[in-house]
């Protein structure tokens, strides 16, 4: 696992085959990393399935209101929903959509983002300037790459648990 230089503003992803450890970047979208860790630090993102994989392009979650698997996976319903707050405003930046970017999941309008996320399998410029960065996969990458592919996949896989590394 990498060096955590900074628990308070680290993500750790538990899934089937290891953790993935994200750096958040509270100095370029502030509200979306404090987002993620609220949610983190309710359990709200714990057993939340990848509801959309798209092979060479990114896996995504954090449906937290239709898409956890131990209370009320829907398939058809996966990926529609946020959390109980407001939505979150845009904060775009330079930090480039490269292969292990956390960026944003948001309807057309770009302050519509709430609690989705999506881990970039590539490097996506075309996202670049339209959709939120707030963080990098620092370790593990190796296990998004395992990540059951389809939309939704057959069989999805899922957080096992998400924590803030200060907290862990």
């Amino acid at each position: 696992m990498a060096e955590i230089k900074d628990p308070e503003n680290t993500i750790l992803i538990e899934l089937k085959d290891g953790t993935v450890v994200i750096e958040l970047l509270p100095d370029v979208a502030p509200q979306h990393v404090e987002r993620m860790k609220t949610l983190a630090r309710e359990g709200a993102y714990d057993n939340v399935a990848f509801h959309r994989v798209i092979d060479g392009f990114m896996a995504q979650t954090g449906d937290v209101q239709h898409a956890n698997m131990e209370k009320d996976y829907n398939p058809r319903a996966a990926g529609t929903g946020g959390s109980q707050y407001p939505d979150v405003p845009a904060e775009f930046s330079k930090v480039p959509h490269a292969r292990g970017a956390l960026g944003a999941a948001r309807s057309a309008n770009p302050n519509s983002a709430n609690s989705q996320f999506f881990i970039s399998f590539k490097d996506n410029d075309f996202l670049n300037g339209q959709y939120t960065v707030y963080g990098n996969v620092i370790s593990g990458m190796e296990h998004v790459d395992k990540i059951a592919k389809g939309e939704p996949p057959a069989n999805p896989d899922r957080m096992i648990s998400v924590k803030v590394a200060a907290d862990a």
